[in-house]
């Protein structure tokens, strides 16, 4: 029984999540600390410069802000930090002393997931959409300019995008007031299920949206372009017409559901990037969630902070790929080899 477990595929992609998310931790710990500087003396410069104070009362500040032995070696601190992994605590922050990192996680978190998830269902669904109708109009006038504002969109990085999109829409043309759009709900909005919390979250969040489905949506275009072109040269596609089945069926129940596999498969790989660049997006916007509290411990060298956020964004992708691996899965079986679920 033991051994069936083993070999089966589901067993196999979950010891391999669970490793990867080790070395990634791990990694992480480590490189956090080969970063110049430390919290202390970030936090030291910042008493200096932005409050004026001298560098004698900003030190012994510090000494009595920072409780965590960071003058320990570097392998204690490790197996201290994963002892306490073990246990679910992520530590606590070192710039705002008592709070737990998770519960700082746990309050920025949602709203990444919305901006990101709510960019990631639009840009693959209208792109797929888009990619298919481009596939069965191969060399019209509307496949041409599909193809060519596909291959642009694609071209341009996530934070350039960004920047285009402040400068055009909120400086040059002034159609939306970039101030305004700032945070992640404005001042007085309690969290509810309502459609004033509701539009309110999506007001603020519409230009992250934005810029996450312009950097992906290319991509799903000009994937599911290619791989429709080749899944309508297939036999059973020839057969299905012979046996006189609508077209629609044959759109929907052969061309797109294999067709599509490919894009899935991209799918789990945009999920990484865009929570990757979540770090300069959501900076560029003043949007309070998980990427913008990253850019702020980074800055204030925040390391349980930076471990814990860092953590979690890795689980997640792993957590992404993982799910999109057993659904495709599903939709392929040819791809479960040494074993059966």
């Amino acid at each position: 029984m033991f051994r069936k477990v083993a070999r089966s595929y589901l067993f196999r992609r979950l010891i391999k999540a669970l490793v990867t998310v080790f070395v990634m931790a791990s990694l992480t710990f480590f490189l956090i600390r080969l970063m110049p500087g430390g919290p202390v003396e970030a936090y030291i410069a910042n008493l200096v410069t932005q409050y004026n104070v001298s560098h004698q009362s900003a030190t012994q500040q510090a000494a009595s802000l920072f409780s965590l032995d960071l003058d320990a070696p570097v392998y204690q601190q490790y197996l201290e930090y994963l002892g306490n992994l073990v246990r679910g605590d992520l530590g606590e922050s070192l710039v705002s002393r008592g709070v737990p990192v998770s519960k700082i996680v746990l309050s920025y978190l949602p709203w990444t997931l919305f901006s990101i998830g709510s960019a990631l269902i639009i840009s693959f669904s209208v792109g797929v959409f888009l990619g298919m109708i481009m596939a069965y109009k191969r060399e019209s006038k509307l496949d041409h300019v599909l193809t060519n504002l596909g291959s642009m969109v694609s071209a341009i990085p996530d934070y350039i995008m960004g920047i285009l999109i402040v400068v055009w829409i909120g400086v040059q043309w002034e159609l939306v007031d970039i101030t305004a759009m700032r945070g992640s709900l404005s001042p007085g909005i309690q969290p509810g299920f309502n459609l004033t919390f509701i539009g309110d979250a999506l007001y603020h969040a519409s230009l992250p949206i934005l810029t996450y489905v312009l950097g992906t949506i290319g991509v799903w275009m000009l994937t599911m372009r290619g791989s429709t072109e080749s899944t309508l040269g297939e036999d059973y596609v020839t057969v299905a017409k012979a046996r006189g089945l609508k077209e629609r069926r044959i759109a929907t129940a052969y061309v797109g559901r294999n067709a599509a596999l490919p894009p899935f498969t991209q799918l789990s790989i945009s999920i990484a990037l865009v929570f990757g660049g979540s770090l300069l997006i959501e900076w560029l916007y003043v949007y309070e969630g998980l990427g913008y509290v990253l850019y702020n411990s980074i800055q204030q060298r925040d390391y349980p902070v930076m471990q814990g956020v860092f953590l979690i964004i890795t689980t997640m992708v792993i957590l992404a790929n993982l799910l999109a691996d057993l659904l495709y899965s599903r939709l392929d079986p040819r791809i479960r080899v040494g074993g059966r679920d």
